[in-house]
């Protein structure tokens, strides 16, 4: 008998393939290339989005919400630089909690006006969707 199902398959699927045997090939949770590298990405993306749209408030604040004394000015350009900063450095492990401590200084940042607490909202869910995909893409 020649029939399909009686040949035996050639190739197994490397899910299929316990882990201690020969051809075994580690499996990826994600179809990326380089799932590392993108997740950086998506960090330094978020962070330069960041440092952006708070450079770019500084004046509609003053314009709209008022009274932006210059001690909140000097915060929100410290932040963006700080954001910038971080954004260069993705590759390194402790990055990613920095990132998370400048989304709570930018929440504290929230005590010198009340916009910045909306921004610092805002960017903290961001960044906390930021991990949860890295979460699910690195494992």
């Amino acid at each position: 008998m020649t029939g399909p199902e009686q040949d035996p398959p050639t190739t197994r699927d490397p899910a299929e393939v316990p882990a201690g045997e020969p051809g075994a090939e580690p499996t990826r949770r994600s179809g990326l290339r380089n799932p590392e590298r993108a997740v950086r990405g998506l960090g330094a993306g978020t962070l330069s989005l960041e440092a952006l749209v708070l450079l770019l408030a500084i004046q509609p604040i003053r314009v709209v919400g008022g009274d932006l004394g210059g001690a909140a000015i000097a915060a929100v350009v410290a932040l963006a630089v700080a954001a910038v900063l971080l954004a260069g450095m993705m590759r390194r492990p402790w990055a990613w909690n920095a990132g998370t401590v400048l989304q709570g200084l930018l929440i504290l940042a929230g005590l010198l006006h009340w916009s910045l607490l909306v921004l610092g909202i805002i960017f903290a869910l961001v960044w906390a969707y930021a991990l949860h995909v890295r979460r699910v893409i690195l494992g």
